[in-house]
Order: structure tokens, then sequence, then C-alpha cells
């Protein structure tokens, strides 16, 4: 099938739990993290302005879990220790870091998709969304999933490749290749995407 347009339709920035810990010490932070991760979560901050600046919707998302832990189910049987718990200073979104703000969406969310047991399907559909992009962490894990369900619900979706960060070098090139496999040209660069959403501001003016 021809190559897809980077942008179709109506776009929408899925700003995916950039949370305080990014830019805190890691030291105890539960997830391990690639050396380039507080760079990459850094560099969003660019595309979040440029989705801000070309007036598209942004919706930011916060993976938190009850100080009980009864809502983690599968998720430390893996390598990741405990995490993202309410009332931690990591755990908030980093909304200034980010320049959050009121007009912006937000949801949290108990799984790795931002699709799973949340209501961003509803609010797609109210957005009348085509086009997703992704930015945030982690790149192989809540990033990749919540690519490959949006892939499954039919829309086209875009991942910033510097804008997120990996539980390792190894791991965030390795998903970013099999999210380019799923859909040609869906792996860019920040200065690539807006590049991009300044053009379709300019073009709409």
């Amino acid at each position: 099938m021809p190559r897809q347009p980077t942008l179709v339709g109506q776009p929408v920035l899925i700003v995916v739990d950039i949370q305080k810990g990014a830019f805190l010490d890691r030291t105890n932070a539960g997830i391990p993290t690639m050396p380039d991760y507080f760079d990459n979560m850094a560099r969003a901050r660019r595309v979040v302005d440029a989705a801000h600046a070309a007036e598209i919707p942004v919706i930011f998302f916060q993976e938190i879990h009850r100080r009980d832990m009864v809502d983690y189910g599968r998720e430390l049987d893996g390598s990741e220790g405990v995490h993202c718990l309410e009332g931690e200073p990591g755990t908030p979104v980093a909304a200034e870091e980010m320049d959050m703000r009121p007009t912006d969406y937000f949801i949290h969310k108990r799984r790795y998709s931002c699709f799973f047991g949340t209501e961003l399907e509803i609010l797609l559909k109210g957005l009348k969304a085509e086009t997703l992009i992704l930015i945030g962490g982690m790149t192989d894990v809540c990033v990749h999933y919540t690519f490959v369900d949006g892939h499954q619900h039919d829309y086209y979706c875009r991942v910033i490749s510097d804008s997120v960060g990996g539980t390792s070098d190894a791991a965030h090139q390795a998903s970013l290749n099999a999210m380019e496999y799923l859909q040609e040209g869906a792996v860019l660069s920040t200065d690539e995407i807006v590049e991009k959403l300044a053009h379709m501001k300019s073009a709409a003016a």
C-alpha cells in the first residue's frame, strides 16, 4: 500500500506518562531508563509547544496506582518495580515542564495502553481524530502498546523518536522498528513533526 501522509485529517497529540519522575532522580523510579531518557522527555516540550501553536488537541496521560496496589494486576511480574503510586513526588504529570494548559485534556490510566479502561476512544471520536501523535514514555511499553491499540482502531499513528524514551537503547529502537513495520512513515523526529505542525498552522491561516 502507498505510504500515507504524515498528518491525515484531524491530528491529536497524545502525551504518554510524562510525569514529575522524569525530571527527578531516577535511582528509585521502579523502571529502568535509557541513558537519553531525560533529554528526550525535555525535548518533548517542543512537540507540545508546536501542538499548542497549531491549535490541535493535546491529551495528557498519567499512570497512577492506588497505594494498596490492588490495581497493578500483572504489571509487577516482569522487570518493573513499584512505580507511579498515589502521593509519591514523581507521580503527578509534569504540568509545568510541559506547559499543560486548562484547555488540554487529562486522563488517568491504570494499565500500559492509553486505550485500556479509559475514556480515550470516546474523546477521540468527539474530537474527530484521525492521526495520533505520540510522545512520552516508555517507548517499549506504554507508547508501544498505545500505538498498537491506535493502529487496531484504524487511526494513523505517528511516534516521535527523540521525544519518547525507553527502558534501554535496544528496547527503544526495537519498538520504533516494530511501530514502523505496522505503519510505514510512522517514526518521525521532533524537528520533522514540529515542521509539519507549523506548516499545518500556516496553511490554515
